[in-house]
């Protein structure tokens, strides 16, 4: 049997979403002239409660554009270590926007409005870079799919605005982290500039991102989109299914975190298992006790034909999805308990 668990990215098209794309409405979205994507940028933009949306061929497109938005040359952006746009963007934050990045060492990729306000550059300190936007990532990716706490956004948002600091969601798996909070998706809208989400992960879109915010910001990121290449003709089937995807797919998501807690459990009872994060979502990272062992145990899942990653430093990785079916659920657990 063949599982791949290396990312939820790899879901394919249901053959429903596939039948919805079919009878999809196009046009040349270029020229704002696809039915399908304007209907879908509406869609969103009032999910969240923001006046509108633009739709990205990927999320890291969306996540440079809104950096972009927020930011001049020269100035600096505080995150999270761990922050997808620091780590995985290509160092697109410094290549297409001229801005380097404050870390914070937070907790599994979450910091705190506290650790932000001590990484605020005074404004009349012309010897340090100037501090213009602050990042979340809910959920957080290299955190294990860990969820900020509401009440932690609130006091970011506060302070954010207090410094008049915009502040820019990674809201790449904010459906799970939607579902395992309980949260709603104006919740977030309420208390973030821009936020860009991903429909090719848990959803189970094969393409696409958007960004949400002001209509002012979305009219000056369509702009950005272009200079970046992100400017699609006929991307209303992919629109389509998205659309789909968010009617369909998000509260069967919940399946997935169901099941990562059990792939944890399972790593939990494996002796040389020196540390298992705390299963949130659909993210299971864990390290073993050795190189020699962790080379053993990646051998023995790959010739059992399930695929994993190793994301560095001893971490390795699980993530569920929509096609992680029940039959691959057993026959891993089982592959785990033999390990």
């Amino acid at each position: 049997m063949q599982v791949n668990l290396i990312s939820d990215t790899v879901t394919r098209p249901s053959k429903e979403m596939l039948q919805q794309m079919l009878q999809t409405e196009v046009g040349d979205d270029v020229f704002k002239e696809d039915p399908s994507i304007n209907a879908l940028e509406a869609k969103v933009a009032q999910l969240f409660g923001k006046e509108a949306a633009l739709f990205f061929p990927s999320g890291t497109m969306a996540n440079q554009t809104a950096i972009k938005l927020h930011t001049n040359p020269g100035e600096q952006l505080i995150c999270d270590h761990y922050a997808h746009v620091f780590n995985y963007e290509g160092g697109g934050v410094s290549f297409n926007s001229g801005v380097s990045c404050a870390t914070i060492v937070g907790e599994r990729g979450r910091i705190t409005a506290d650790q932000i306000q001590q990484r605020i550059n005074l404004a009349d300190f012309y010897h340090s870079p100037k501090t213009a936007l602050v990042v979340l990532e809910n959920t957080t990716n290299k955190g294990g799919g860990a969820c900020y706490d509401p009440e932690e956004i609130k006091r970011i948002a506060t302070l954010c605005k207090k410094e008049k600091l915009p502040l820019h969601l990674d809201g790449a798996r904010i459906w799970n982290a939607m579902i395992a909070t309980k949260t709603s998706p104006t919740f977030y809208g309420t208390h973030f500039d821009t936020i860009s989400v991903c429909f090719s992960k848990g959803l189970g879109a094969p393409v696409g991102s958007a960004l949400v915010g002001s209509k002012a910001l979305m009219d000056k990121a369509l702009r950005i989109r272009k200079i970046l290449g992100g400017g699609m003709r006929q991307a209303g089937y992919l629109a389509q299914a998205a659309s789909y995807a968010i009617d369909h797919h998000w509260d069967a998501m919940a399946k997935d975190h169901e099941k990562a807690k059990a792939l944890g459990e399972a790593v939990l009872a494996i002796d040389g298992v020196d540390y298992l994060a705390p299963v949130d979502t659909n993210i299971v990272i864990f390290e073993l006790t050795s190189a020699q062992l962790e080379e053993h145990f990646m051998t023995y899942m790959q010739k059992n034909g399930v695929k994993l990653i190793s994301m560095g430093s001893g971490k390795l990785r699980f993530v569920t999805h929509r096609d992680y079916t029940d039959v691959q659920h057993d026959y891993v657990l089982n592959c785990l308990k033999q390990f």
